[in-house]
């Protein structure tokens, strides 16, 4: 018997990125990367009928210059905590777009 090599995968590659919104605010912003690697955005729309989660998604996919497609709330969907699946970007890329849109 042969040993064969193989690799499993879904499909997707990319980057995750952990965040923390706070919705109603005066702008949509990156305020700062917090020390665990967490990014707090604020975003002006309220957190009601999912209106924050998408006008959040619309914001980062500007920063990150990708489609929204290319975005997807993987958890935290109605906390202030989401990770968010950037699909098609690496780590390196993301982190250095959104340290270039603090503030």
């Amino acid at each position: 018997m042969r040993n064969r090599s193989f690799r499993l995968h879904d499909g997707k590659r990319g980057a995750a990125l952990a965040v923390r919104v706070t919705p109603r605010a005066s702008k949509n912003e990156i305020v700062e990367v917090l020390s665990d690697g967490t990014v707090k955005v604020h975003i002006t729309a309220p957190p009601v009928e999912d209106k924050a989660n998408q006008a959040l998604l619309k914001f980062l996919a500007g920063v990150l210059d990708v489609p929204a497609s290319r975005l997807d709330i993987v958890a935290g969907a109605t906390g202030r905590d989401k990770l968010i699946s950037v699909i098609d970007l690496d780590a390196v890329t993301v982190h250095k777009r959104i340290v270039e849109h603090i503030g």
